[in-house]
């Protein structure tokens, strides 16, 4: 069994939302995930991500505040799950709330292990 990270891609991401939307998309995202563990196949990790104490380090060593303005997008989180094939992995990720924001995405990243894979 490999392991997949499946990283949370939003477009509306500074989009403010209610704490009655917050709560619901919380609820959704439990009953996601649990529906992944139900079969056996959640890692049990995963976090999200918190923008507004983010920098970025570019190659000359200059440090900006991040994530990047100018990208349509920011990572929002990940969680890691099992699956047999990257299909299985995508299978998964189309169950996601995340999905629900218009142009949001979920990236499907297999882990690199001690395989020899690189």
């Amino acid at each position: 069994m490999k392991e997949y990270m499946l990283i949370f891609r939003h477009e509306d991401a500074g989009k403010i939302v209610s704490p009655e939307q917050m709560q619901l998309w919380m609820q959704q995202t439990m009953d996601w995930l649990g529906s992944i563990a139900a079969k056996g196949k959640f890692e049990g990790k995963g976090n999200g991500l918190i923008f507004d104490d983010s920098k970025v380090v570019h190659h000359n060593k200059m440090v900006t505040n991040g994530p990047f303005g100018e990208i349509k997008e920011t990572l929002g989180g990940y969680v890691i799950v099992k699956a047999e094939s990257a299909d299985e992995a995508a299978e998964f990720a189309k169950g996601c709330p995340v999905l629900q924001g218009e142009g949001n995405n979920v990236e499907v990243r297999r882990l690199a292990k001690d395989d020899g894979v690189h």
